[in-house]
C-alpha cells in the first residue's frame, strides 16, 4: 500500500479524505489508525494536526506511510515542549482554520480535491472550514465512548443559548443521573465536563465540546457523520438510546502505529519474554496524567512490597530522577520503568496479566481487545465514567480508590490476579476480547461500518 506522488494525479473516481486531528496523542493514535484503514479500501487519505515534538507514531511533512501522507496545518513553536494541553489547543484554535483553508486549496490546486474532512473532538472548527469551502462530505471521529457522548449531547444541548445556565440533570445535585442507555450514575462517575461545577463550564474544553455538539449548522449544510472508536457489541444499549446516529468501526487497532520492534529501544518486549505467564503487572497512566510525585511514589511503594514483576512506564523527568521508592521498588522486584513502551504489544504479550490504568478510552479499547483484567485508577476527563463501566459492566476490574495508598494498590492486584475473584474477571476479558475481534473481522459489525461509510464517501466524488 503506498501514497500517490506529489506529481501524480489520483484516479477519477478515488476520495480524497482529510483527517485533521487536535495534537494530542490520545487523538492522533485512533484517527491514523483510521487513516490506515480506510487506505487500505484505496482512498486518498491526508492527515494533518499541529506538528511538536511530544507526537509520537508521526512522521515528517511530506512523507507517506500506512498509505496515509502527511501534510501539517501548524509546525512546532520553540517553547510547544512547555505548553500546556489547553494553550496549544488556543493556538490551533487561533491558527488553524486559516491553515487549514489553505491546505484544502493547495490540494484542489494539485488536483486532489478533498472530498470528505474528518476532525477529532476539540477540533470542531475544521467542520465549519469543509462546510465554508463546500467539502461535501463531514464526519467526525469521537475519540470516547458513546457512554460519555450520551451524557455530552444530554449536556450541552441543555445548555441555554441566552444565558448559558445549565439545566442537566433536572434533579437534586447529588441525585444519581440516569439517562436512557446508560446505567445510574453519581456525579463522581461523570465526566468532569458536567458536574456543574464553575471551573469547567467556560472553559476551552467545555467550549470546544458544546460547538462539537450542538447543532449550530446553517440550513442545507451537510451534517457530520460520527464515527466512533467502539463497537456496537460492546456498547449496544447506548448506541440504541443515543438521540445521534453514531457509527461504531472500532476497536480502532494496528499494528502499523509506531509500534514495531524497531522502536522497541528499552528492549520491553525481550524482557517480557523472560517473565512467567501472566505475572506482570503492567502500568501506565497515559500521556497527559501527571499524577505527581506523591502518589508515584505510593505506587511504586505499593509494588515493593508486592512480589511481582511489573512494567512501568512514566513521564520522562520521573525516569531521569525517579523517586526513591521507585528505584526502591526496582532493586527490589524484578521492575522495569520506560518512558513508552508499545502498548498494544505488551497488553497482547502472555506474560501481562493485570493493567493499571487511568482508564482513558484508548487504552479501556486495548485492554478489552487484549483480554487484559484492569486496575482502574481514573484522574481526569471521561476517565470516570469508562472506570465505572470496567468495573461494573463490563466486570474486567476493579477500581483503585484515590489518592492511591500501597496497601490498597496491592490489594487491588492481587483481587484482579489471583483472588477469588480472578478466575472470573479474566473469563470475562477473553469473553470481550473475543467480541472484539469478531466486531472487526471480516463481516463483523466494525467491520461492516466501514464499509459502508466508505461506500458514501465513493459517492461523493
Amino acid at each position: 500500500m503506498g501514497c500517490q506522488v506529489e506529481a501524480a494525479m489520483p484516479p477519477p473516481a478515488q476520495p480524497h479524505v482529510l483527517l485533521v486531528s487536535c495534537p494530542l496523542q490520545g487523538h492522533v493514535n485512533p484517527h491514523l489508525r483510521l487513516g490506515r484503514r480506510l487506505a487500505a479500501k484505496g482512498l486518498l487519505v491526508t492527515f494533518t494536526t499541529f506538528l511538536h515534538a511530544g507526537l509520537r507514531g508521526i512522521h515528517p511533512d511530506g512523507a507517506c506511510a500506512g498509505g496515509v501522507r502527511f501534510q501539517y496545518l501548524l509546525r512546532e513553536r520553540d517553547d510547544a515542549g512547555q505548553m500546556t494541553p489547553e494553550h496549544m489547543l488556543r493556538l490551533v484554535l487561533e491558527a488553524g482554520p486559516a491553515a487549514l483553508a489553505d491546505l484544502v486549496r493547495r490540494q484542489a490546486d494539485a488536483g486532489r480535491p478533498v472530498t470528505c474532512v474528518v476532525n477529532t473532538t476539540f477540533v470542531p472548527w475544521a467542520l465549519d472550514v469543509a462546510r465554508d469551502m463546500g467539502v461535501p462530505c463531514i464526519a467526525t471521529l469521537w475519540t470516547q465512548s458513546c457512554a460519555v457522548l450520551s451524557l455530552y449531547h444530554h449536556f450541552y444541548n441543555n445548555i441555554s443559548s441566552n444565558d448559558n445556565t445549565i439545566t442537566f440533570p433536572e434533579a437534586p445535585e447529588n441525585a444519581p443521573v440516569a439517562l436512557p442507555g446508560l446505567p445510574a450514575m453519581s456525579m463522581d462517575e461523570l465526566p468532569l465536563m458536567v458536574r456543574l461545577r464553575p471551573e469547567f463550564a467556560g472553559n476551552l474544553w467545555s467550549q470546544m465540546l458544546r460547538a462539537q455538539l450542538v447543532d449550530v449548522k446553517e440550513e442545507n449544510a451537510p451534517s457530520p457523520w460520527m464515527l466512533v472508536n467502539t463497537f456496537y457489541q460492546l456498547e449496544r444499549a447506548a448506541i440504541d438510546a443515543l438521540p445521534v446516529a453514531v457509527v461504531p468501526l472500532g476497536p480502532l487497532l494496528d499494528d502499523d502505529d509506531g509500534e514495531t520492534g524497531d522502536d522497541d529501544k528499552d528492549g520491553v518486549m525481550a524482557w517480557l519474554d523472560a517473565q512467567p505467564p501472566r505475572s506482570v503487572v503492567y502500568v501506565a497512566f497515559g500521556s497527559l496524567v501527571d499524577i505527581g510525585r506523591d502518589e508515584t511514589a505510593a505506587v511504586a511503594e505499593g509494588f515493593a512490597g508486592a512480589g511481582r514483576p511489573f512494567l512501568w512506564v512514566v513521564r520522562d523527568d520521573y525516569l531521569l530522577h525517579p523517586p526513591e521508592p521507585v528505584l526502591a521498588a526496582i532493586e527490589s522486584h524484578n521492575g522495569k520503568i520506560v518512558a513508552w513502551c508499545p502498548q498494544r504489544r505488551v497488553l497482547s504479550h502472555g506474560a501481562v496479566g493485570c493493567f493499571v490504568t487511568h482508564c482513558g478510552w484508548n487504552s479501556v479499547a486495548e485492554a478489552l481487545a487484549a483480554g487484559v483484567p484492569v486496575v482502574g485508577y481514573p484522574w481526569w476527563s471521561d476517565q470516570f465514567t469508562n472506570a465505572k463501566f470496567l468495573v461494573e459492566e463490563y466486570g474486567v476490574g476493579v477500581r483503585l480508590p484515590a489518592p492511591v495508598k500501597p496497601d490498597a494498590l496491592r490489594a487491588c492486584v492481587d483481587k484482579v490476579m489471583d483472588g477469588p475473584e480472578a478466575a472470573a474477571i479474566r473469563a470475562r476479558a477473553a469473553t470481550w476480547k473475543e467480541e472484539a475481534a469478531t466486531a472487526i473481522a471480516h463481516g463483523g459489525s466494525s467491520h461492516r461500518s466501514l464499509h459502508d461509510f466508505v461506500g458514501i464517501l465513493q459517492k461523493h466524488v
